[in-house]
């Protein structure tokens, strides 16, 4: 299968996809011309990166996560402890978003929303 073919199936970029090459994360056979052909492993190794992305984890999580897909021998508490990081990282986000919703909540109820010039929200951006 060619690359425009894999994109196509996966809804994938084929940037992506070649990034994805380029960075060790799969490596597609090439032809006598150069051209890739992907086999149904290789479209698969995509669609499980293209859902670990989804779910946000980091392409050094990914490639990790790959490996241990791959390794029958694997530990589970490895794959456990990847997903737990990347879980404290989007609650850590969570949070941050949470903080910053109360800030802005409070400035835009501050401020009057009339016609005179004075306004919480640009003074406390202009606060730095």
């Amino acid at each position: 299968m060619n690359i425009g073919a894999v994109a196509r199936r996966l809804n994938l970029p084929a940037k992506t996809i070649r990034y994805y090459e380029d960075i060790g994360l799969l490596r597609p056979p090439r032809d006598e011309n150069g051209y890739r052909h992907f086999r149904e492993t290789d479209v698969h190794k995509l669609a499980f990166l293209a859902r670990a992305r989804a779910l946000g984890f980091t392409i050094e999580d990914c490639r990790a996560l790959l490996s241990l897909y791959e390794d029958a021998g694997r530990e589970s508490v490895r794959v456990k402890r990847i997903a737990e990081d990347h879980l404290a990282r989007i609650d850590e986000k969570i949070e941050h978003l949470r903080s910053l919703r109360s800030t802005l909540a409070h400035l835009i109820e501050c401020c009057a929303g009339d016609h005179r010039p004075d306004c919480p929200i640009l003074e406390d951006l202009g606060q730095g």
